[in-house]
């Protein structure tokens, strides 16, 4: 019987183990929202992890007080845990396990209200550089990027400069999807019919991934793009090299690039003036986020 229980013991003790090295052995570099290169990103991985610290002072002291309950309460024979069958309230106890849990739940109300302001998609980034735009479109399964001020296109591949604002405008000629660079910032949908504005900043230089994050059919799993943010000068170099080489996206080729299929990296010297605004209109009535008038007003042209 001890050589049994003893048996147990060990066994839990090696699970636990195991348990811990493997925990321990994840760095952050290994899950990308835990490793921001942008503001938007910090602060979206500093929120996790308020909130996972908040939320563990009362989750961490209730799984090891069920552990202690289950093992000083257990049938066995010589138990000394005291019996009180006719107790029934704590004026402190109550205090104590109704009352954290309220005031963590109201410092968390206070900082997601906070962060909910401070993390809005369309809200500018400040910064002493001018914003680039970038406009979006999710295909059927592929990313079209167009840039309106360097005049060129690209299919499932997207560069910009470090330390500069990203205004992405995005919305989407095919089912509804999710546009997402991890290590830049949080998901938001791209929606026929409507433009969403989303603010991005890569902080350094390097390679990220981006992906759509909503199923949208058979080959939504190929809807991942390369990312990379350079220094002005490569950046500048690499819309020069695509201006000189690539061939224009006409609106045949535009039409036929729509088709669902998935879609190696691809880039082109121009593009359709105002495709973007005759993407979001072409469903009907047009709806936006984050917006300025001024584009509403080139939306509003195109309908």
């Amino acid at each position: 019987m001890k050589t049994s229980t003893a048996l147990r013991r060990i066994t839990c003790l090696a699970m636990l183990a195991l348990l811990l090295l493997t925990v321990t052995g994840c760095s952050t570099e290994s899950i990308v929202v835990l490793d921001p290169k942008g503001p938007i990103a910090g602060g979206q991985r500093d929120l996790m992890f308020i909130s996972t610290v908040l939320t563990s002072i009362v989750i961490v002291p209730v799984l090891i007080m069920t552990a202690i309950i289950v093992w000083r309460y257990r049938d066995r024979k010589g138990r000394k845990a005291k019996y009180t069958p006719d107790w029934e309230h704590s004026t402190k106890l109550e205090v104590i396990w109704w009352g954290i849990p309220i005031v963590i739940i109201a410092i968390l109300g206070v900082i997601t209200i906070k962060s909910t302001y401070d993390l809005e998609p369309s809200q500018p980034l400040e910064s002493d550089r001018k914003p680039l735009t970038i406009q979006v479109t999710s295909l059927d399964w592929k990313w079209l990027f167009q840039y309106p001020e360097q005049g060129i296109a690209t299919v499932n591949v997207v560069h910009f400069p470090e330390d500069t604002p990203i205004r992405f405008e995005i919305t989407a000629d095919s089912p509804m999807n999710s546009f997402w660079i991890p290590q830049l910032g949080g998901q938001i949908y791209a929606m026929s019919g409507m433009a969403m504005t989303l603010y991005l900043q890569a902080d350094e230089v390097g390679d990220y991934w981006g992906s759509g994050a909503n199923f949208t059919g058979k080959d939504f799993a190929k809807m991942n793009f390369d990312v990379k943010s350079t220094t002005q000068e490569e950046f500048e170099q690499w819309v020069n090299e695509i201006k000189a080489l690539s061939p224009e996206l006409t609106l045949d080729g535009y039409k036929q690039l729509a088709e669902p299929a998935a879609s190696e990296v691809q880039t082109f010297s121009a593009f359709p003036e105002g495709l973007f605004e005759m993407t979001v209109t072409k469903y009907g009535a047009s709806h936006n986020h984050g917006l300025s008038w001024k584009d509403m007003q080139k939306i509003k042209l195109q309908e």
